[in-house]
């Protein structure tokens, strides 16, 4: 992990995390110049370094501020934006009733340095509006918690996610933020930036298995593929499900929808890493889709009541990792499946033995 490399002032936040496998080498770079972006870039090298002109980073034109070195090492990249925090109610007339809504190109960031642990590879981007009217935010902030893997694993808290050593998660918090109506939900929009020739696609997976998710079944994953040889390049992953806790259990579980995926037919802002790194092009050489999560039930009591919201996803290169059932739970199906179908085996055999022992009773007629 490198917190602003090549640049000694804390004023804004650049993350870099880099992951060196036998024959290339993933990088993730966080930031929250701009909207909370982070860029995957995946490399043919195990010697690729990140680059940053920080004077044109920080410039009105930050466009080939950020590259990787060698260029032509890179052999895919992505990005992923989180643009804005919608919040909204209903009205007794059943229609949505829509706050302003907060921008997060918008905020003020703390520094990152003061919550970067390079032994548990994670790190916090906090932040609160540069100005709130409404007060919302005077004893509340909004946070990415990001977390990196050096191996396969699975989350000790809730969700649990399974992940590996090729992805990372990030984790969106609300606390302590006064909604601004008596039954207000919110929504997260995130964008996406791909090359040509990528197509992403939002899949759901249901299973009957909730061990490491108690009463969750569904799984998401925004997959991104190529057009040419339909493999997958990268993808996000989560449960459909938030948290009210910071310790989430079973009960504190918030209500996860997803808003379908979408063509943005708007710009990203321009200060973003998104910009510096992929150039100007970004809305023609390469595409933009946005989707947008939202928490809470049908009343939005949980969040009014907990005043704490708590939603991780996974991201990664390759293959989103999927669940499998563990062995106490195909022991349990084993059993549980099994103890019928002896019993009718045993059932059978003694029938057929006392028929043949009744019939056994009578002398043979000559």
């Amino acid at each position: 992990m490198q917190y602003n490399p090549g640049w000694n002032n804390s004023s804004v936040n650049l993350l870099h995390v880099r992951a060196v496998g036998p024959g290339d080498t993933l990088h993730y770079i966080w930031s929250s110049i701009g909207a909370p972006t982070v860029l995957l870039v995946a490399t043919a090298s195990r010697s690729s370094t990140l680059c940053v002109n920080w004077t044109q980073l920080l410039s009105p034109a930050p466009a080939g501020a950020i590259w990787i070195d060698p260029p032509s090492s890179v052999v895919y990249s992505a990005a992923v934006v989180f643009t804005k925090v919608f919040e909204y109610s209903e009205a007794k007339t059943l229609e949505e009733l829509f706050y302003p809504t907060y921008d997060l190109s918008d905020f003020s960031w703390d520094s990152v340095n003061h919550t970067l642990n390079r032994t548990a590879l994670t790190a916090e981007f906090t932040g609160i509006p540069a100005t709130d009217p409404s007060g919302s935010f005077s004893n509340g902030s909004l946070a990415f918690r990001v977390t990196a893997y050096e191996a396969s694993g699975r989350d000790g808290p809730l969700p649990s996610l399974l992940h590996t050593a090729n992805s990372s998660k990030v984790e969106f918090v609300l606390a302590g933020v006064v909604p601004r109506g008596n039954s207000s939900r919110f929504v997260l929009e995130l964008a996406t930036v791909e090359e040509t020739g990528v197509v992403q696609k939002l899949r759901s997976t249901r299973s009957i298995d909730d061990e490491y998710t108690p009463t969750i079944f569904e799984m998401l994953s925004l997959v991104a593929k190529s057009q040419n040889d339909s493999s997958t390049l990268s993808f996000l992953q989560w449960k459909a499900t938030a948290y009210g806790s910071q310790t989430p259990r079973r009960e504190d579980s918030i209500q996860c929808r997803s808003r379908g995926l979408q063509a943005a037919n708007w710009s990203l802002p321009m200060s973003s890493i998104v910009h510096a790194y992929f150039g100007e092009g970004v809305g023609s050489t390469y595409t933009i889709s946005a989707i947008n999560i939202s928490f809470g039930g049908e009343d939005g009591k949980v969040y009014q009541e907990k005043r704490y919201l708590s939603w991780s996803v996974l991201l990664g290169f390759g293959q989103p990792p999927k669940d499998t059932f563990s062995p106490l739970v195909i022991s349990i199906m084993a059993v549980a499946l099994g103890t019928p179908m002896v019993m009718l085996l045993v059932g059978s055999c003694v029938v057929l033995f006392a028929q043949r022992k009744r019939c056994s009773e009578y002398e043979p007629i000559n």
